[in-house]
């Protein structure tokens, strides 16, 4: 499944005439050292890339920056990287936004977590909700934790982001709601948080921007949305409820929407830096 989904969206990433492609390795990278790149990576490399010796490529740990590299030996499922020089390049939005995602049926979450990447979320937190169909607990669980973490991975190669967005592991939002009453910030900058409601007062683009250096926490329900309870208990933990239009969005669409307004209202597209 993992291998996959990075073969998937890899498919839609490279245009290998343009620009090298980028892979993300896990082992810290350091210039004037070689590397294997991991079997996904080397397969993609060889058998849809069709890379070849001397091909050059872009490669990146999660650390920040990444690293020209060029292939010194390719096989069918081993490619030997030469790691040249570090550019200090970042891709991150200067507005940290933490998408608290209730679990989301089929592939609707995987097609969540690729697309948060894109929009410059710096966090994922899958919460079960009351009305969440999807159930995951024990390994399961962990498997699909492990499956979002790779679609991370490999959205980052699309879109060109050096650093990783964490994925936190998957937890009742009950519990998330009464353990976090304060965003991670700062006690001077406590998050804005935020969750989406077609019944709210307040439209989202009617509220004044965020301070310099304090972050967005946005909640967004299953299918069904968030019930009553839940609404309140968010209320207690700070969130204020919005709305986006007179529209009600669905919840694969709802996040997706609320964050690009977030980037376009007052992260890095309000600023100019969007493609």
């Amino acid at each position: 499944m993992i291998r996959s989904t990075f073969l998937a969206i890899r498919g839609l990433s490279y245009n290998v005439g343009m620009t090298p492609p980028r892979f993300y390795c896990p082992t810290p990278l350091r210039p004037g050292t070689s590397l294997d790149l991991p079997e996904a990576q080397a397969r993609h490399a060889c058998r849809v890339l069709r890379l070849r010796e001397g091909d050059a490529l872009t490669l990146f740990d999660g650390r920040g920056g990444e690293y020209r590299g060029r292939i010194v030996s390719a096989g069918r499922a081993r490619v030997c990287v030469d790691v040249l020089a570090w550019l200090d390049c970042e891709r991150e939005s200067h507005l940290p936004v933490t998408l608290i995602q209730a679990l989301q049926t089929g592939d609707k979450m995987d097609a969540t977590v690729q697309k948060a990447v894109e929009l410059g979320v710096a966090r994922i937190v899958p919460v079960r909700s009351h009305r969440s169909v999807l159930r995951l607990d024990g390994e399961r669980a962990a498997r699909r934790v492990a499956h979002w973490r790779a679609v991370v991975a490999a959205a980052c190669e699309q879109c060109g982001r050096n650093r990783l967005p964490v994925v936190e592991e998957i937890t009742d939002l009950d519990a998330w709601l009464t353990q976090r009453p304060m965003s991670p910030a700062s006690a001077e900058l406590p998050a804005l948080r935020l969750c989406l409601s077609p019944a709210a007062d307040a439209a989202l683009s009617t509220l004044m921007p965020p301070a310099p250096g304090r972050c967005v926490d946005l909640l967004i329900g299953a299918e069904g949305g968030l019930d009553a309870e839940e609404m309140a208990l968010a209320a207690d933990a700070g969130f204020r409820a919005v709305r986006l239009g007179p529209r009600v969005l669905r919840t694969e669409t709802a996040g997706m929407a609320a964050v690009a307004a977030i980037q376009a209202l007052w992260g890095d597209w309000a600023s100019g830096c969007a493609a």
